[in-house]
């Protein structure tokens, strides 16, 4: 069986170290205070990873309630074209849910210090499907605004800002060997829990109320959105990394390696705007969902490799295996030969071969880790006296 891990990544991931900064007021004056009360009633012989995966099932389940309440996002739209409705307790167990799965991901770290466990494995573990909730979680509350106050295709730009924010915390510790950790996820999260609950005690058509000035919540939250990626994440990015080239503190890439991560991400980028775009069958409209996870799929297998890159300090692979069967079938897609119905069913056969192929690669990962450091991932093994 081929391996996933080269020999040079492996040795890497034997000499990594965390190192963050976390400047945010919320993070560090009351989330990590209570992460740090919490922790104390979970039991020392729970795996930190067992508590991370737990968080990410908890934003799938979130995800599948979506899905069969409002598969299509119609729900919340005029004509209802499919007469869907989300139940006001789906909001607030959805609510429970994501503010569950924040806190376990954010004790997974302290449990890891706790019981003497942390390592490489944890923080891959924990960034990898992080990458994944990526779109699992705003695609549960684009059900909130719906398509009348917000196209698929705009949406969709919406999801590829997140995945950008992402991808460049990531990229940044590629170039300056420092996690800074975002403002604005902590916040996102805890507003994404409040919206969500507020939702089921006063209902989601509160949110489409119209606001002073013509605009719309919808537009508003869009708005919201690009504008703080902007002012706390991208900005901040680009000067962190110029800073550690300027003092010297970074990796001191040339150029052309410095960049190098931001290439499949790029070319990921054209492809699938140019399939959402272009499409003869208007594909973004007629299947959003299966489009949204397709496209959050790939983006965490090309982010979870260079997550492999930055914490074994090896070059970032400059192209994706993923791309390959993806560029075929947006090329096939824009041909224009396609049935509307043959073209949704490529979609779908896309997304169920992609998301086996990328669950697969995240499980060779996760055993190759193990192996390598004779660690088990979901329990703690004793420690030989």
């Amino acid at each position: 069986m081929s391996r996933f891990l080269s020999k040079a990544e492996l040795e890497g991931f034997e000499k990594y170290k965390y190192n963050s900064v976390d400047t945010s007021i919320l993070s560090n004056y009351v989330m990590h205070p209570f992460w740090n009360w919490c922790v104390q009633f979970c039991p020392v012989w729970v795996a930190p990873n067992l508590l991370t995966f737990t968080g990410f099932l908890l934003t799938v389940l979130n995800f599948l309630l979506f899905s069969y309440y409002d598969y299509g996002f119609h729900a919340l739209t005029e004509e209802n074209i499919t007469n869907d409705h989300i139940p006001n307790w789906v909001w607030a167990v959805t609510a429970i849910n994501l503010f569950v799965a924040y806190t376990l991901d954010g004790i997974d770290g302290k449990q890891a210090r706790r019981t003497g466990t942390s390592g490489p494995l944890g923080e891959l573990f924990d960034h990898g499907l992080d990458s994944y909730s990526a779109v699992l979680i705003p695609t549960c509350l684009y059900s909130i605004f719906g398509r009348d106050e917000l196209s698929p295709l705009r949406f969709f730009f919406v999801i590829w800002n997140i995945f950008i924010n992402f991808y460049l915390t990531h990229w940044e510790k590629y170039n300056t060997g420092v996690m800074f950790l975002p403002w604005g996820y902590d916040f996102t999260m805890i507003g994404s829990c409040i919206l969500l609950l507020v939702t089921s005690a006063v209902g989601p058509r509160t949110w489409h109320a119209p606001l002073p000035g013509g605009l719309s919540p919808g537009f508003l939250f869009e708005l919201v959105l690009y504008f703080s990626a902007i002012l706390t994440s991208q900005t901040v990015i680009l000067w962190n990394i110029y800073k550690s080239y300027r003092d010297g503190t970074g990796k001191m890439r040339p150029l052309w390696e410095a960049v190098r991560p931001l290439v499949p991400l790029a070319i990921f980028f054209v492809l699938s705007s140019a399939w959402a775009l272009y499409s003869p069958n208007d594909i973004i409209n007629r299947g959003p969902r299966l489009f949204y996870i397709l496209t959050g799929t790939i983006f965490s297998n090309i982010n979870c490799r260079l997550i492999v890159s930055q914490m074994s300090d090896t070059r970032c692979e400059v192209s994706n295996g993923l791309l390959v069967p993806y560029a075929c079938a947006v090329t096939l897609a824009l041909c224009g030969t396609l049935s509307p119905m043959s073209e949704l069913l490529l979609l779908a056969g896309l997304c169920a071969a992609v998301t086996a192929a990328h669950l697969y690669y995240a499980t060779r990962l996760v055993q190759e880790m193990c192996e390598h450091f004779n660690i088990a991932c979901f329990h703690i093994k004793p420690k030989i006296k």
